[in-house]
Parts: C-alpha cells; sequence; structure tokens
C-alpha cells in the first residue's frame, strides 16, 4: 500500500477521536486501532515515512500513537 494511503486513513482515523475531550484517552483510541486492524508491515511503514518525514501530514495524534 502507497505511504500516502496510510497516511490518509491514519489522520482519518485521528479525526475519528476529535470529539474525544481527553487527549490521552483519544491518543489511545488511534494506537488501538492501528494494533487492532492494520497489519505489523503497514504499521511499521507509517512509522518508518513518520520518522524520515519529522511526521509532516501526520495529525499529532497519529503522531503521539506511534511512540
Amino acid at each position: 500500500m502507497s505511504t500516502e494511503n496510510l497516511v490518509k486513513m491514519a489522520n482519518q482515523i485521528a479525526h475519528y477521536f476529535d470529539s474525544e475531550p481527553d487527549r490521552a484517552l483519544a491518543v489511545q483510541g488511534v494506537r488501538q486501532h492501528l494494533q487492532n486492524f492494520w497489519t505489523p508491515a503497514m504499521r511499521q511503514q507509517l512509522a518508518q515515512w513518520a520518522e524520515a518525514n519529522a511526521g509532516e501530514g501526520l495529525d499529532p495524534k497519529v503522531r503521539e500513537a506511534l511512540v
């Protein structure tokens, strides 16, 4: 899968949690979704891209969830 699509999907997941007032719970929700529904290869590809690009274009909740 293209990294562009992974970034787009990760941001969509993060936006789903925008209504969560507790930021820590929102980040945990993103992290849990990525863990439950993404393959290890998808998570690794996104994490490598985020590191190489300083997280540019990723929602901050996604960047935190990848740590």
